[in-house]
């Protein structure tokens, strides 16, 4: 489909958009953008796309990026995406461009500055051809500060820059005409709207039946693929009759006025007919920056804190919450930004213009107030009961009689939270708080970052569902009083260390309620201890290699029947881990192992597994160079990652993976290929290589054609 410019992901966003879309009306486009990549010229050149906000501009650059030809024949050393945004931050927009060139950076950026992330970039892009699509970028003055770290190799290196204004278009590039997109015309925006309709089912009997009327809808968007789709959403929602089309057509025609209002009017029309316990959930979703990556584990449990969501006879809240995010991605209202290694999804995201319906929506009905400036009156927020800010030092400033609910972007600290007695949520992740907030009994969810070494209490936090903690010093131990393992309604508890655990007495009662426990330092599965969170379904655990010689007793992980995601780290010196054998449970679906150094013949026990869905190895999580796998392994795996091995060879049959849909092969510079029974997989959809091994690239390439030409399989995907 030609979709609206979805968000890249995170505010200056990493990664592209993941793999093309069945695009309508964009051929064109898609030739002219790949003709310029492609010219003679040596010299940087710079490719910017123009067009109103919802014309599928960064559909547009995402069918370039992927495009597999591009990939194959031009040869790119590096290709990488950010989203930059109105609000930009110049330090954020160079820390995700080496985040999307990875492969090519191994320290540790996050205590790189501003200035010392931005000269990285150019140091990594020097001598290397260069593919960069820098998307929804806003002004003059932002591409004026960010340009000269993008270095003119004279190696035909490019960058496409999509802006919604034709003067930053003209202005990056003054020697050519900018690609400015165009708005599709009543034929395609009828194949547009059909094909949004028939997503996922055949609808055609029923819209042959009712050419007219999806003419007449699909006429009434304006040619704007974003109204268009959002539309389509909408019908696929209401019953399938006559009578009930020719009602969304009457109201589309009514709000036919100035473009940009018409446009308005028809994305309200969709909100206007959510259904009321969908209304909510889609207004938070403003709480969030423009082109963020709104991951779904937290906003789930933001959604269930604020009783947007309640359980069922069937379902737990976070099931019901999973469905109605599901429902608001069917009806397009929001942006599928990544997907989960098995399907589900990841993170999301609002197009722009579908933002700024959630924002003023959300001001009409004093749902929510998102203030993202410095300089306000604090009369505004005299009767808020959410708000969104960016600067944590406006909440000395304001009355906080009536807000429950305060989401803060800033990287401050705040000195008081007197004024915020009713709080509910409190998300200030990049924020120190006091200690006075282990004081407001009616906190549900709290995120925050933390100085000192140790909680001295949490007595008071009672109602609390979610805790995450994150220091701001790394290699501050976060130390948990016993009284956290007697919060009753606990259901989340996260920290990069959480440590100790408690000296177990008889007395104590398990955490019945307790879902996640992340990250367990030199955690010990005593039966006690495990009795202690028998309803956990996320566990992370991490050992230190001073510890080793203890028996951690991780035979007995089988006994969590309800788990279903493991991560154990391991971390130390290169060596064998002798003294960690651990029993998984059968229980488990997604599993990930890092620095765990065994033999790849243990990895049977994992195979074992009769739900595993997910194998993530990290950091030689197996040693050694062959892994040969067994009948009988691996029945429901859908996706494996190896991502820093010594691995030479690997063989295996395509029986032992017969559901895998994704293989990930990451920094594994002596495998030099890839199994050849893996093409005998009909499953399989995509091969993600380390761009730097050229072989195992091949490789995967050479499986593809194979899939396509033997078994007609084009779904499959190489990456790189």
């Amino acid at each position: 489909m030609r979709s609206s410019d979805s968000p890249a992901a995170a505010p200056t966003s990493t990664l592209a958009p993941t793999g093309r879309i069945d695009a309508v009306g964009l051929d064109r486009d898609v030739e002219a953008i790949l003709s310029r990549l492609r010219r003679d010229a040596d010299e940087l050149q710079i490719i910017p796309i123009a067009g109103a906000g919802g014309i599928g501009k960064t559909t547009l650059a995402r069918n370039v990026y992927h495009d597999p030809y591009l990939i194959v024949i031009d040869k790119f050393d590096i290709r990488a995406w950010v989203t930059v945004s109105q609000d930009y931050n110049f330090g954020n927009i160079f820390k995700n461009l080496l985040v999307s060139m990875k492969v090519f950076v191994k320290e540790d950026i996050t205590r790189l500055s501003k200035e010392e992330m931005a000269l990285k970039v150019h140091q990594t892009l020097t001598d290397r051809r260069y593919l960069i699509v820098i998307d929804d970028m806003w002004s003059t003055k932002a591409w004026d500060e960010i340009r000269s770290y993008f270095p003119n190799n004279s190696n035909r290196s490019r960058i496409i820059l999509a802006t919604r204004l034709k003067d930053v278009a003209a202005y990056v590039d003054s020697s050519q005409k900018f690609h400015e997109m165009q708005y599709l015309d009543d034929f395609q925006s009828l194949i547009l709207l059909k094909k949004e309709l028939c997503k996922g089912e055949c609808r055609l009997p029923m819209l042959e039946a009712m050419e007219n009327i999806a003419t007449k809808i699909a006429r009434s968007c304006g040619g704007l693929p974003l109204a268009i789709v959002v539309t389509a959403g909408l019908l696929s929602e209401v019953s399938e009759t006559e009578a009930d089309w020719e009602q969304i057509a009457a109201n589309i025609n009514l709000v036919i006025t100035a473009d940009e209002e018409k446009y308005a009017a028809i994305l309200d029309l969709s909100y206007t007919n959510l259904p009321h316990h969908l209304r909510h959930c889609f207004l938070y979703m403003g709480a969030f920056p423009e082109d963020y990556e709104i991951r779904v584990s937290k906003l789930v449990k933001l959604w269930i804190a604020e009783d947007l969501v309640e359980s069922t006879a069937t379902k737990t809240p976070e099931e019901v919450a999973e469905v109605c995010l599901e429902d608001l991605v069917k009806r397009n209202l929001v942006l599928v930004t990544k997907g989960k290694s098995h399907g589900r999804i990841k993170s999301c995201g609002l197009h722009d213009l579908l933002r700024d319906l959630c924002l003023m929506r959300s001001l009409e009905e004093n749902f929510l107030l998102t203030f993202m400036g410095s300089f306000f009156l604090p009369e505004i927020f005299a009767t808020q009961l959410r708000i969104s800010i960016s600067h944590s030092n406006i909440l000395a400033h304001i009355d906080g009689s009536t807000i429950h609910t305060i989401i803060c972007y800033s990287h401050s600290s705040v000195d008081s939270l007197e004024k915020f007695r009713k709080l509910r949520i409190l998300d200030m992740l990049n924020t120190s708080v006091p200690a006075q907030v282990l004081e407001l009994r009616d906190l549900r969810f709290l995120v925050f970052s933390y100085s000192n070494a140790i909680l001295e209490s949490t007595s008071n936090l009672e109602n609390l569902q979610t805790l995450i903690i994150y220091p701001n010093d790394a290699s501050i131990l976060v130390h948990f009083p016993l009284e956290i393992w007697k919060m009753p309604r606990l259901r989340h508890l996260i920290s990069p260390s959480v440590h100790p655990l408690p000296h177990l007495d008889g007395a104590m009662s398990p955490s019945e309620n307790l879902q996640t426990l992340s990250l367990a330092t030199n955690f010990e599965c005593s039966e006690r201890m495990l009795k202690m969170i028998p309803n956990v379904k996320k566990l992370g655990i991490c050992y230190f290699e001073e510890k080793f010689d203890r028996d951690f007793h991780l035979e007995n992980l089988q006994r969590l029947e309800k788990l279903e995601k493991l991560k154990m780290e391991v971390c130390g010196d290169f060596c064998v881990r002798p003294s960690l054998n651990p029993v998984f449970p059968e229980s488990l679906k997604k599993l990930t192992l890092s620095g765990w150094r065994r033999p790849w013949t243990d990895l049977s026990i994992v195979g074992s597994l009769p739900n595993l869905q997910v194998l993530k190895l990290r950091n030689y999580a197996c040693y050694g160079s062959i892994w040969e796998t067994s009948d009988g392994e691996f029945e429901e795996l859908e996706f494996l990652l190896i991502d820093e091995s010594n691995l030479e060879k690997w063989w295996t049959d395509s029986s032992h993976f017969p559901k895998l849909r994704s293989l990930v092969l990451q920094r594994c510079p002596s495998l030099m290929e890839i199994p050849d029974d893996i093409v005998y997989i009909p499953t399989l959809e995509l091969i993600e290589i380390d761009g730097r091994n050229k072989s195992l690239l091949e490789s995967a390439k050479s499986i593809q054609k194979e899939q396509e030409t033997d078994y007609d399989n084009y779904r499959i995907q190489v990456r790189y």
